[in-house]
């Protein structure tokens, strides 16, 4: 399944939040494999769309960006795919209108852990470890309200998690059994 298609109209299975580096591209391209759903990593969408995030933020601004990826949030959340938000776009009114009873996970990681995921990729927001962990600060009350679930990432195996993760969303799913009382 692609990174970009979105699977059938619906509502998503899951739906990974939380701060740069926490691991929701990787885990929910594993979640979504699990599930056999299509995956729709919105900074993927954005970046396929417009270009590189980081030129997006140099030539046109965080506000830009922004604007464009509430756009793809807001598709995204209309399909039935394992869906992984950018950082900041819980910080969206809109969004969180959105995402309310929705199957929303929280992947969380510590300061040491994204250290070294820093170092590999260009995040326009989290230059530093200190700088993520402002940012972290900032938006923590948004990413813990919004949540259903929450997972680290900082130091468990990404294919357990996903594992952890599929199942969560399964059992969500699952109708509920009768209790004795109802079996009369």
């Amino acid at each position: 399944m692609s990174e970009i298609d979105g699977g059938a109209s619906g509502t998503p299975a899951v739906v990974l939040i939380g701060p740069p580096a926490a691991g929701k591209s990787r885990v929910g391209r594993r979640v979504a494999r699990i599930l056999d759903l299509p995956v729709i990593d919105t900074d993927k969408v954005v970046a396929a769309e417009h270009g590189p995030i980081p030129e997006i933020f140099a030539f046109h601004g965080e506000p830009h960006f922004r604007a464009l990826e509430r756009a793809a949030v807001a598709d995204a959340l209309r399909h039935r795919a394992v869906v992984s938000l950018g950082g900041g776009a819980v910080l969206d009114p809109e969004t969180q209108q959105q995402l309310a009873g929705m199957p929303v996970v929280l992947l969380t990681a510590s300061a040491d852990a994204v250290a070294e995921r820093l170092e590999k990729g260009a995040r326009p927001l989290s230059a530093s470890v200190d700088a993520w962990v402002a940012l972290v600060a900032q938006r923590r009350p948004v990413y813990e309200r919004l949540a259903a679930a929450v997972w680290d990432t900082s130091a468990r195996p990404i294919d357990r998690i996903a594992a952890e993760i599929a199942e969560w969303a399964t059992d969500r799913e699952a109708p509920a059994s009768p209790t004795e009382g109802d079996r009369a």
